[in-house]
């Protein structure tokens, strides 16, 4: 179990292709790099490699980044880029 004293993160990386991912971690920098190397990352990256991180927000546990990540998951591609936009 995370101790109560870390963050959870809701993030979006966009990947060569142009298509957008997201997900939720505690260490924004290892989750990246994961994804990058495919080592540990998610199969949406074995079809394009990982280019950049576009969006992060902080969340005070997983419960919330969770929630935030499936509501982020089922926004249309103009609502994520006008988030990232905004951000």
């Amino acid at each position: 179990m995370a101790s109560s004293k870390s963050d959870w993160f809701v993030y979006m990386i966009e990947a060569e292709n142009g298509k957008l991912y997201t997900g939720i971690t505690t260490d924004l920098a290892r989750r990246f790099s994961e994804h990058k190397t495919k080592q540990g990352g998610a199969r949406f990256f074995h079809t394009s490699s990982a280019k950049k991180m576009v969006f992060h927000e902080s969340h005070p546990d997983r419960s919330s980044a969770s929630k935030r990540e499936s509501a982020i998951k089922k926004l249309s591609r103009k609502a994520k880029i006008e988030l990232i936009e905004t951000q």
